[in-house]
């Protein structure tokens, strides 16, 4: 392989574990995984993984430890999940922010609040009303360089905060913007990991 294929390791909890790079094809029914950061004992207690590509065509692949060697672990491939379950995953994710208007509604700013994240969308608590089909952008500050991202309000979820809590999808994201999120959100997750450790 010419580059490094990275990817996040998950437990069946979705639960974040390690990242690593596979050091075998893809498309190999078992797959070499170098796991970083001194990981390999949080990923060796587990029997099945879940593997999710920060490429954006990278497959998410659920495959069994066969064995270890140092910090590489051989998967056997059990099956690939998706790009949609990558998409669909949300992660806690907590920061302060603003949304500022693009339909025209109103205008300014106004403060959020995170709730979780994920590939193709988040959900915030605003207290201002909002409605379903608006448009906003969000500034997002824990990428590598704060990201300003375009939103479509898709509805307000339940809470028991008495702030309305909106799930939102991003749109127009271009390659790069939906990477840095993508890290963003499984490098939160395992840095708050560790600190729990």
């Amino acid at each position: 392989m010419n580059r490094r294929e990275w990817y996040i390791l998950m437990d069946s909890q979705n639960t974040v574990l390690a990242r690593g790079h596979v050091e075998s094809p893809p498309d190999a029914p078992n797959l070499q995984v170098r796991i970083e950061d001194d990981k390999i004992r949080d990923v060796m207690d587990h029997e099945e993984l879940q593997l999710i590509g920060l490429e954006k065509d990278a497959p998410t692949i659920l495959g069994r430890i066969v064995r270890h060697r140092g910090d590489v672990v051989v998967l056997e491939k059990i099956k690939c999940l998706g790009i949609e379950f990558r998409e669909n995953l949300r992660m806690p994710v907590r920061f302060r922010s603003f949304i500022y208007p693009l339909t025209g509604a109103w205008r300014g700013r106004r403060p959020v609040s995170s709730h979780d994240l994920s590939c193709g969308g988040i959900s915030f608590f605003c207290e201002a009303v909002l409605d379903p089909g608006e448009r906003v952008e969000i500034v997002i500050p824990i990428t590598t360089a704060p990201l300003i991202l375009r939103c479509e309000v898709l509805r307000q979820r339940p809470s028991h905060r008495e702030i309305p809590l909106y799930a939102a999808k991003f749109v127009e994201l271009c390659d790069d913007e939906e990477r840095m999120v993508r890290e963003a959100v499984f490098s939160v997750q395992v840095s708050t990991r560790s600190a729990e450790q």
